[in-house]
């Protein structure tokens, strides 16, 4: 029986939070006390805020959140604000209820008011700043702030011939703090990146220095589920001075690309780093990708041993090697895999943590000629692979031979020889609940006769996630008969189990979206069924209409075409990347 996830191994301890300099708890607290809201507790040592102080913040959060219908009241309400921040910036920005009442304040201060938080952060050092970026709750005011640049070109716009000087300095206060932050950064590049809490700031001055922004970072809780959706980036204008910053920050890291292979937090710095380049700076993308990979392949290893498949398989390298991938164009990929990889693809792909970067570099070369020789080298090993548990690699070669339009029919003969349905050709008709479940017939069946004999009927069960996923790559071949004829062979209470099931039903959809007119009728006739039509709910109602987007809807269907047009929204979910 073929495992039916493929989830990356941790490594012991990994997940937790990592200690880092500057974390509450080191030493003993003082009494608080002393004048401005706040008192130091020792060299070094976090300042607080008095209780007081803390009321007041909270009570302007609690403002904050009710909204304004003027905006002189609110620019009236921001002023006040920040005439009590002044002269103690540094202690309400470390303070938990100072850091959120600030990050909510700024999207509503001027250019030049989020200036003045952050020169008011910073000294002529840059040592403040640095303390400032480097704590849990300080490193999020420094981000909002710098953030606040993506309006630079709204205030721009709005400078008329006739504006005064006033409204252009404002815009260009702010740019110089981000460029004195950004400074900062670079001449403390080792000490930022390798922080928990710094590297998010300096992940966000790339973006920003880059032109482009995400969704604000929000702390997770303990015990939260995290979902790697990846953000969706909106470009906004950027002064000229951003792209000569942006060039001496990456240099920067490279100066330190030693880092990206040991430190998983640093890793990250670096992957944001290529990942903005590639968006906005393509020429700058492909030589920091150069730079970047010969380092990597230029590290000492066993003899005969490439250095790169050393990365591959350590936790906060090979998510670097894996943007490398993504980003790559065809000579570099061409390069890794003819000089690196070739001929270790099957080992890689039953490695818990290098099979990852293997998926990534069979989706980048579906595109190229490569991928043909790399799929005769992943097709030796898949049984092994699906034994493994590994279906992430599966579901990507799949999905690439759809992308490619190649060898198309000898994955498919694979899997039917892998899940023992290939001979007698009477088993082909098993193939869909065996996919979706990742059981071999035998286990399925529960069958331990001879060959040809006829199975015992087993109602449809164990959907599985990646076996959802490997049929609807599956389902956008060129050939999917026999996908099909397995499908009609299903009851209409397997047919039910699998519309109502979370996994099975983006399965029958996909079946029915990618079949011809004929083919979407037969689908519809069999699903007639009142019950199915009932149980099915919105299901049967989403079938309907993407049928009916395609060819008309027979009149024995039990449901209006009209009712469900009017009533059909198009299902926004979709099962996320595998692995």
């Amino acid at each position: 029986m073929f495992a039916k996830t493929g989830e990356r191994k941790r490594a012991k301890g990994e997940g937790k939070k990592r200690g880092h300099p500057g974390d509450d708890g080191q030493g003993e607290r003082k009494k608080r006390g002393g004048e401005e809201g706040g008192q130091s507790q020792g060299d070094g040592s976090r300042k607080r805020l008095d209780a007081l102080s803390v009321g007041y913040f909270r009570r302007v959060g609690e403002r904050l959140g009710e909204g304004f219908d003027e905006n002189e009241e609110r620019e009236m309400f921001v002023a006040n604000v920040l005439t009590e921040v002044k002269g103690k910036a540094v202690v309400v920005a470390m303070d938990p209820t100072g850091s959120i009442t600030l990050q909510r304040l700024l999207p509503l201060c001027s250019p030049e008011q989020v200036a003045g938080v952050l020169a008011e952060l910073g000294d002529q050092a840059g040592s403040e700043l640095k303390a400032v970026s480097c704590d849990k709750c300080g490193g999020h005011v420094v981000e909002s702030a710098v953030r606040q640049m993506s309006r630079w070109s709204e205030s721009s716009q709005k400078e008329s011939p006739g504006a005064t000087g006033d409204e252009k300095d404002s815009c260009d206060a702010l740019e110089a703090q981000v460029l004195s932050l950004s400074q900062v950064v670079r001449d403390n590049m080792a000490e930022f990146i390798k922080h928990v809490h710094g590297s998010h700031v300096v992940r966000t001055l790339l973006h920003v220095l880059a032109g482009c922004l995400g969704p604000p970072r929000i702390e997770s809780r303990p015990g939260a589920k995290e979902h790697n959706l990846v953000p969706q980036l909106i470009d906004f204008e950027i002064p000229t001075s951003f792209w000569y910053g942006l060039k001496s920050l990456t240099e920067a890291l490279m100066d330190n690309v030693n880092l990206s292979v040991v430190d998983s937090v640093a890793s990250a710095a670096f992957q944001t780093m290529l990942t903005v380049c590639h968006r906005n700076r393509p020429k700058l993308c492909k030589q920091l990708l150069r730079r970047t990979t010969e380092y990597l392949t230029s590290r000492s290893a066993a003899p005969g041993v490439s250095p790169l498949l050393v990365f591959l398989k350590d936790p906060a390298s090979s998510r670097l090697v894996e943007t490398i991938i993504q980003l790559s164009g065809k000579s570099l990929l061409r390069h890794l895999y003819k000089n690196h990889l070739k001929g270790q693809m099957v080992d890689l792909a039953l490695h818990s943590i290098a099979n990852f970067p293997i998926q990534r570099l069979t989706a980048a070369s579906a595109k190229h000629k490569m991928f043909l020789t790399l799929f005769d080298e992943l097709i030796q090993g898949i049984e092994s692979i699906l034994a493994a548990g590994h279906m992430g690699v599966i579901v990507q070669l799949a999905e690439s031979c759809a992308e490619s339009g190649e060898k198309q029919t000898d994955l498919m003969q694979c899997l039917l020889r892998a899940f023992h349905c290939a001979e007698p050709g009477m088993r082909h008709v098993s193939c869909l609940p065996l996919f979706m479940s990742l059981l071999t017939y035998e286990v399925y069946y529960h069958s331990d006769t001879a060959e040809g004999d006829t199975p015992t009927e087993v109602p449809l069960s164990s959907i599985c996630y990646h076996g959802s996923r490997l049929v609807q790559a599956l389902a956008k071949f060129k050939e999917r008969s026999l996908l099909l004829s397995s499908l009609r062979t299903l009851t209409p209470a397997d047919l039910l189990t699998l519309a109502s099931d979370p996994s099975g039903s983006h399965v029958l959809q996909a079946l029915t979206i990618t079949s011809s007119d004929k083919g979407r009728g037969k689908i519809l006739k069999r699903l007639e069924c009142t019950e199915v039509v009932a149980g099915a709910g919105l299901l049967a109602e989403d079938l309907a209409a993407a049928v009916a987007a395609h060819l008309p809807v027979p009149a024995s269907i039990p449901i209006p075409v009209s009712t469900v047009r009017a009533r059909y929204q198009p299902r926004q979910e979709a099962l996320g990347p595998a692995g």
